[in-house]
């Protein structure tokens, strides 16, 4: 890596389920320690760190992440997937399915999204503060500054429009703060990159299963996502999601997609951004 230029590694969808994966955890374990060797200077993962929605699990990812080095505001990022917030086997049980509260879900998935912001406050905040969704880092790296937008994209589960809780909806109020003249302002003379969990492209053809297997998955709102990054000028936009390495442009922005390290724990998306502005993109394999 060259001294002007900044280098990040992104991956996505770990899908751990406790340390009882003791194979999956030493790939981990690897995966983290070959960053390293390549000099990468930021990690980002786009979300489904775990399974089962189990914070003692996040506690594990951020464990790993703290004995290979990486635990730091700026060495690391990270956002939570559906699989993080989610618990579907709770979520359809007769007392919360058929609950007539219309609310209940969405305090679940704000509670737990508060846990998961409490849990990873030094990634976030850089100390003890908590803070939600969307959250800006600036990170001055002398030569240039990358903002990192982290937007969340997690919808409660519900029986007829989420039946597996996978489908993504980003709330608008967090595009609208994102869209304030102050923030577009702020942003300005940095790289900016969106980072999320879903998808913002999956099969998109004409047949029907494929439409089916969109639909369960799609981000509902992408557009709107898609214009509110390209108003606050993101040259980049990292996901996760969808279990496929991908590059693909969208709404006129260059899209990557992180694939799963669940099936592939030995890839990464690496991204180089040099001094004049221009970056690079490529998969990498250990």
């Amino acid at each position: 890596m060259s001294s002007k230029s900044v280098t990040i590694a992104h991956f996505s969808d770990l899908h751990l389920s406790g340390k009882r994966e003791r194979r999956r955890i030493a790939f981990l374990e690897k995966l983290l320690a070959s960053i390293e060797r390549a000099g990468c200077d930021h990690i980002v993962i786009t979300g489904d760190l775990v399974d089962t929605a189990d914070p003692a699990e996040w506690a594990l990812v951020k464990e790993i992440l703290q004995d290979a080095g990486w635990f730091s505001w700026e060495r690391a990022s990270v956002i939570p997937g559906n699989h993080d917030l989610t618990n579907i086997e709770e979520e359809m049980r007769f007392y919360n399915a058929f609950n007539p509260d219309p609310n209940a879900r969405k305090r679940r998935l704000h509670k737990k999204i508060s846990e998961f912001c409490t849990l990873f406050r030094e990634l976030i905040t850089g100390d003890e503060r908590v803070a939600g969704f969307p959250y800006i880092k600036s990170i001055d790296y002398g030569s240039q500054v990358i903002s990192l937008v982290m937007v969340n994209t997690v919808w409660p589960w519900m029986n007829l429009e989420n039946p597996l809780g996978a489908r993504g909806y980003v709330n608008p109020a967090e595009l609208e703060a994102l869209r304030d003249p102050s923030v577009v302002g702020a942003l300005k003379d940095s790289f900016v990159i969106g980072v999320f969990h879903h998808a913002c492209r999956i099969y998109e053809t004409g047949v029907p299963i494929d439409q089916a297997f969109d639909w369960t998955m799609e981000l509902r709102n992408r557009e709107e996502l898609l214009g509110t990054m390209g108003t606050i000028g993101a040259r980049l936009l990292l996901h996760g999601h969808f279990h496929r390495f991908q590059s693909y442009m969208a709404g006129g922005i260059r899209v990557v997609n992180g694939g799963s390290f669940r099936y592939d724990p030995e890839r990464y998306n690496e991204i180089t951004i040099r001094e004049d502005g221009s970056f690079s993109q490529r998969f990498v394999d250990l």
